[in-house]
């Protein structure tokens, strides 16, 4: 059956006897804007309100896995939602959209794509990741340093040695809820260049225009499988706005916030 026809079934079925319930949504930061718009469109439609929280996608699969109530979890890659699923605590992982990393520069700093991988092996650079393993964005930060060894032997030691973690992590100060922490932390000097996804760094580009993107050279570029899950025990509601995440309206606001929505005709 197709996702719009069960998504129509769905409205049919739960709109008068649930209007008032809430789901419960938990999502990786990147998805902040973008699921924010698509929460406001699903109770704009009359499908009901959506409370979200947003954060590193390894801590929030380690809250729901002791027991934090959430309905449904879209994740910055698979493998946080599959470890859910394996553990029965959720049905099928679906990859709903995908990703890549780019490099955010400060103004002024001479980098092009060419010279990325010479720029963040200088000692004199700061580089900023997310913190592996509990933040998915961090994990895909070590896979260019483990690329970049291919090219330079011995870069992989240096790059994770000299990289600072400045977020993701369960001590990282919190973002702030209207500005790209990573804007924020290029602003304040607390990176040179910040290994992140490129819909952050075009976020943080927008409110900072000076500062630089680039593209990662193909021998370094990482692309990332963002999962989405339904939690056991989800209310129909809960299940309704993981279908509109899929429908063809919420896969073009993904698209529209520069995330490869795979739900779209091609």
């Amino acid at each position: 059956m197709r996702i719009s026809t069960v998504l129509a079934v769905l409205a049919i079925m739960t709109k008068p006897a649930m209007a008032e319930q809430t789901v419960l949504l938990h999502a990786a930061g990147s998805l902040r804007a973008a699921l924010t718009e698509v929460a406001r469109d699903f109770e704009t439609a009359g499908f009901g309100k959506v409370q979200a929280k947003f954060g590193a996608s390894g801590l929030l699969k380690d809250e729901i896995a002791v027991g934090a109530k959430a309905e449904v979890f879209a994740s910055a890659n698979m493998e946080h939602p599959q470890a859910l699923a394996q553990d029965k605590r959720s049905g099928p992982v679906v990859l709903f959209v995908r990703n890549r990393l780019c490099a955010l520069a400060r103004p002024g700093l001479e980098v092009t794509p060419a010279t990325l991988l010479d720029r963040m092996l200088d000692p004199q650079v700061k580089l900023g990741t997310s913190t592996p393993k509990v933040d998915p964005s961090g994990d895909y930060a070590w896979e260019v340093f483990r690329k970049a060894e291919k090219i330079s032997p011995g870069a992989s030691a240096t790059l994770e040695k000299k990289a600072l973690q400045l977020t993701g992590g369960p001590a990282s100060p919190p973002a702030p809820q209207s500005r790209s922490v990573y804007g924020e932390l290029i602003a304040q000097g607390a990176a040179d260049i910040f290994l992140t996804y490129c819909t952050n760094a075009l976020a943080a580009q927008r409110e900072n225009p000076a500062q630089q993107i680039l593209q990662l050279p193909d021998a370094l570029a990482v692309g990332a499988d963002y999962g989405l899950t339904v939690l056991n025990g989800a209310s129909m509601r809960g299940y309704q706005f993981a279908l509109f995440i899929l429908s063809a309206e919420g896969q073009r606001t993904l698209a529209k916030h520069g995330f490869a929505a795979p739900g779209l005709p091609q």
